[in-house]
């Protein structure tokens, strides 16, 4: 019998299947998944088709159905780390899960405001915040505040608990209306990942705007963290929408006094922030006066560009630039589009969404929204489409307070020093090589937390690092030719985010 040989790559390619057979990947969401949309417009009967979008890294789904919540202004949502939806608040109460009032979840932010309000929620910009309680997976934290009696400023920084796991499952208030802290507050609320990597800054503004408070949720605690005087002017108690940069290292919000019968007087503030200390250093103070008042602030998801609006402009700063101001650049002006009547759609609140697109609201209650395409872009080259997202309900400003949940430690910094996630944990990233086994030329898909970057690098059998890539933020696919690597198994390995996944490939020669 004629003997049967093998040739040398079938060998090897049926040597390295067990490499390439087993691995399941599962599609993950985040805790930003999802976006409540629209108010109820018959108050007797509120059964009217409500919206909500729902985000992956590069698209949204727009659903519309009945949901009970009503949302004007204020505006907290999660999702659990998968995007599986766990609950809401309008700033009147809490809604589970499956929308319906959690136990215990009424009676949020006792006061006026909220009996005026009940039947739509609270009007007020960034005045929910929802955070996982840190080192607990089951218990998350909302941060809010109302409007008191005899002025609009906030008397209270209020914190309420959740429990996802009660109540078969659909979540259950269980410590609610707590005061962090008594005072006299302006409205607006923002948060940022603690250098450590583990616990959240949660920031307030004084009724004037010119001091910041501090909190910082621990495990198990919120703790007062002190205030800043930010060194600032003095015009009123406004902040419009304060935002922190994605990567953590800047701050920015907004502040304005009727100037005369035609003009606000309004000015940009940008901060550097120390994730470390919680320490905020004045950049810069930007006037940008207009004739109406404007709202809306977001950074891009690279941080470098700051948007911000009036009702009748969007604006976009360079913040990586020597001279902030002289950066300043008109991306969209208001087209006096009807949506809803006689109303149009102005420019009101800005929302960073997962896909890496920013999403503008109206002042007015419209039947549609503004998406901005490329804000890492600069200029005109954002491309915001003007009223582009058509809903069947209306909605009026309101956008959810989503922090950066995936922002990591700040490594190498003194507060770095929480060993227990100093080591990089697994994580599959969605993580998928084709083809494979490979002559050296493939392409890799793979899913990045929101605003991160990563590294892809490819190891031989030795240990030794033969190729490295930097992987940019909101990416997903790239095609390497690694054709000048020799015949053999290597490592690929993806790292972000303190994670990091690895998968054998093989490259095969004639």
């Amino acid at each position: 019998m004629k003997p049967f040989f093998l040739n040398k790559k079938y060998i090897m390619s049926f040597l390295l299947m067990i490499y390439f057979l087993n691995s399941t990947d599962v599609f993950s969401q985040g805790y930003n998944h999802t976006w409540l949309l629209c108010y109820h417009t018959n108050l007797s009967n509120p059964t009217d088709t409500m919206a909500r979008m729902d985000f992956d890294t590069s698209n949204y789904t727009l659903v519309h159905y009945q949901r009970k919540m009503p949302f004007m202004g204020t505006q907290g949502n999660i999702s659990d780390e998968n995007g599986n939806f766990l609950m809401s608040s309008n700033g009147i109460w809490i809604a589970n899960s499956i929308g319906d009032t959690m136990p215990n979840g009424t009676g949020l932010n006792p006061g006026w405001l909220v009996d005026d309000y009940k039947s739509f929620g609270l009007p007020l910009t960034n005045a929910n915040i929802i955070l996982p309680m840190p080192d607990d997976t089951n218990k998350f934290v909302l941060f809010h505040q109302t409007a008191g009696i005899l002025s609009l400023s906030s008397p209270e920084i209020f914190y309420t608990i959740m429990d996802k796991t009660l109540d078969n499952g659909k979540g259950d208030v269980i410590s609610k209306n707590n005061v962090a802290l008594s005072g006299t507050f302006g409205h607006g609320m923002a948060a940022c990942k603690h250098g450590n990597g583990r616990d959240w800054w949660v920031v307030a503004f004084s009724n004037n705007a010119d001091t910041i408070y501090k909190f910082l949720l621990s495990p198990n605690n919120v703790q007062y963290a002190g205030f800043q005087k930010l060194n600032v002017p003095v015009y009123g108690g406004w902040a419009g929408q304060p935002v922190f940069s994605p990567d953590g290292e800047k701050f920015a919000y907004r502040n304005a006094y009727f100037n005369s019968i035609s003009s606000w007087y309004q000015n940009l503030r940008l901060f550097h922030f120390d994730r470390c200390d919680g320490l905020f250093t004045l950049d810069t103070i930007i006037d940008y006066t207009d004739s109406i008042l404007g709202f809306g602030s977001s950074f891009s998801p690279n941080s470098k560009y700051l948007y911000v609006s009036s009702a009748q402009y969007i604006y976009q700063y360079n913040t990586d630039t020597s001279n902030i101001a002289a950066s300043k650049q008109t991306v969209a002006v208001n087209d006096t589009f009807n949506s809803a009547g006689w109303l149009t759609t102005d420019f009101m609140l800005m929302y960073l969404a997962a896909n890496g697109k920013i999403y503008i609201t109206s002042g007015n209650s419209v039947l549609h929204l503004h998406e901005m395409d490329y804000p890492d872009s600069a200029g005109v080259a954002c491309n915001v489409n003007l009223h582009n997202i058509v809903l069947n309900c209306l909605n009026f400003r309101t956008v959810p307070v989503h922090p950066n949940y995936y922002l990591g430690r700040k490594i190498g910094s003194v507060c770095d020093t929480l060993t227990s996630i100093n080591d990089l944990t697994e994580h599959n990233f969605k993580f998928s090589i084709s083809p494979n086994p490979t002559s050296g030329i493939f392409k890799i898909i793979y899913l990045l937390p929101q605003n991160q970057k990563g590294v892809f690098e490819v190891y031989d059998v030795t240990g030794k690092k033969v190729f490295s890539y930097h992987l940019p933020q909101w990416s997903t696919l790239q095609n390497f030719d690694l054709s000048f690597l020799g015949s053999g198994v290597y490592s690929c390995v993806i790292t972000s985010n303190n994670q990091r996944v690895s998968k054998k490939i093989a490259i095969i020669k004639e």
